[in-house]
């Protein structure tokens, strides 16, 4: 089998058998274990190492989320969630892992309100915003299913970056000084991040003793640590001591689940992705089904006619996330109906050329009658297994609250559910009922990880981070490489443009011409500018050869959210 990588970064975010990406433009290795793409060089050389150690794709995927953990708090780590989806090539089966975090048992929408009147800081920052973290339950539950190397063998890696510490790269440079308010108000977050008071620089050493404790007892206990043992009650303490609702008993009663696949297809290929509570698996599919019912030979790409027809199938897609999406455990989410081919030739019926429409015109209701800190790895075998796996711990660095005594950084999760009716969380999403809080419940998330197989080989493993940009970002990158016939590179760095239904506004990337800018608004559409509309990370394979690319937006993101 033979691997290549190409990759335009700075940073070297690619790794195959420990050869940066930044060292090479090109390279052809023979005999390679596999291919890991995360958006850290550290976390992407762990997984590298498990497959050299002849791990299989799940391994490494543990290893790859457990340094992420350490490298990366800003965007994920053991106080968050996530999802994976996984496809296992001896039996041609596929999984979907849901260890999304749960609100607390005492949770109520009062908790948010003052005087009657939302109060969206609450559900932000600080005790409150905290959801019951499924990180840690996710990957050993994916660990007990699936992988061949003992937990202590694949959480070493993490263990000796939170031990010996690991140099701030540019994007947490970054991302630390816009944050540098909060690590003040938050002593314990700025004692790891601004150690002095002050923003570390590029190669500046970051040391985690507390969190390499937490990781050696994960390692050695699993669960019972995490959840039951001392790390739990760290946890509890922490956030009753800032006037937070959260027990041990939520704690002891979380469990990760293992849901149905969602199965679709495109252009005779299979679509793998997320069911509910993943809002991304749905409209993914949902808008794969309308684009394939166009000729993309009458398309240039990123031309006003196709940046159009997109942004319509967007808006569809959003407008039934905000209607129709929760926690399937706790609403009947209509997935079957809303990822329909006949739904889709329908919204087909409803894209004029030349014009768009009030947000009243978009979604099912109308058929017959993520500032986002998440990150996306994807990982390839040599036995053609693969994980995409996206997990975040909501806006960066979440709710601001890191344990002392773990070294762990919490979620803010809680913003994630519609708490407040017709106001739009942080990134402006609205819902309504089947996303309401309620305790026990999983807010809906816009993580999108995806396998898309040619046969019964994995031809793309993707996903992205972002916020709702996730399922836009993915879904571009999709067509950009199946429509368009692009290399996984250009596939990844090409323009983007977003569309969430409500605020009714597209956001266009640069790279997108004036020319084109000019006739989208002459269709009716209202214009923003944005520098980076997700961050992706997908691999390609051609049964031969597997190429991978980081997105170079990473650094622009933090610089910009």
């Amino acid at each position: 089998m033979l691997f290549s990588l190409r990759s335009k970064l700075v940073f070297g975010l690619l790794y195959i058998l420990g050869f940066a990406a930044a060292d090479v433009s090109a390279r052809t290795l023979q005999g390679s274990a596999g291919l890991v793409v995360a958006d850290s060089e550290h976390a992407s050389q762990a997984g590298m190492e498990i497959l050299k150690r002849g791990g299989n794709a799940i391994d490494a995927a543990i290893a790859t989320a457990l340094a992420l953990s350490v490298v990366d708090q800003g965007s994920s780590g053991l106080g968050g969630g996530g999802f994976m989806v996984i496809y296992r090539a001896k039996d041609k089966k596929s999984f979907a892992l849901d260890f999304r975090e749960t609100a607390p048992a005492a949770s109520r929408r009062e908790l948010y309100l003052r005087d009657g009147k939302p109060v969206p800081a609450a559900s932000l920052t600080g005790p409150l915003a905290v959801g019951v973290p499924g990180e840690v339950a996710g990957l050993i539950e994916a660990h007990k299913k699936f992988a061949t190397l003992p937990l202590a063998v694949l959480a070493a890696p993490a263990l000796k970056l939170a031990s010996e510490g690991f140099p701030v790269d540019a994007a947490m440079k970054v991302s630390i000084e816009r944050g540098a308010n909060n690590f003040k108000r938050f002593p314990d977050l700025g004692r790891i991040y601004m150690p002095n008071g002050e923003v570390p620089k590029e190669g500046d050493a970051i040391r985690q003793p507390q969190l390499a404790a937490t990781l050696k007892a994960i390692a050695q206990q699993g669960n019972e640590a995490f959840y039951r043992g001392w790390i739990a009650e760290a946890i509890v303490e922490a956030i009753k001591k800032e006037g937070g609702v959260m027990t041990l008993d939520d704690l002891k009663n979380y469990k990760a689940v293992w849901r149905e696949p969602l199965i679709g297809s495109y252009r005779g290929r299979t679509v793998i992705t997320m069911p509910p509570p993943s809002s991304g698996g749905v409209a993914l599919l949902q808008m794969l089904n309308v684009v394939e019912g166009y000729k993309f030979a009458d398309f240039t790409h990123n031309s006003a006619p196709y940046l159009h027809l997109l942004s319509e199938a967007m808006k569809h897609a959003f407008a039934d996330r905000a209607e129709h999406l929760g926690d399937p455990d706790f609403v009947h989410v209509p997935q079957r109906k809303l990822t329909d081919k006949n739904y889709a030739t329908w919204v087909r019926g409803r894209i004029v050329a030349e014009k768009t429409f009030a947000p009243t015109y978009y979604g099912y209701y109308n058929y017959n009658g993520e500032k986002g800190s998440t990150t996306h790895f994807s990982v390839i075998d040599k036995d053609g297994n693969a994980v995409a796996c996206t997990q975040t711990v909501n806006t960066r660095f979440g709710s601001k609250m890191l344990v002392a005594k773990t070294g762990i950084v919490l979620n803010n999760e809680m913003d994630d559910f519609a708490i407040h009716g017709d106001t739009g969380n942080v990134y402006g999403l609205v819902g309504n009922q089947a996303n309401s809080l309620q305790p026990g419940k999983r807010p809906l998330s816009s993580m999108s990880p995806t396998i898309v197989l040619n046969g019964n080989r994995p031809e793309i493993v993707a996903g992205a981070s972002g916020g709702p940009r996730i399922i836009n970002a993915t879904l571009q990158t999709i067509l950009n490489i199946l429509d368009f016939k692009m290399a996984v590179g250009p596939a990844v760095e090409a323009a983007r443009i977003h569309h969430q239904w409500m605020p009714d506004r597209l956001g266009v990337e640069s790279g997108v011409g004036a020319e084109q800018r000019k006739d989208l608004e002459k269709r009716g559409h209202a214009l923003r500018g944005q520098s980076a509309l997700g961050v992706v990370q997908a691999i390609t394979w051609d049964g031969t050869t597997m190429n991978g690319a980081a997105d170079s937006r990473k650094v622009e993101r933090a610089r910009t959210e």
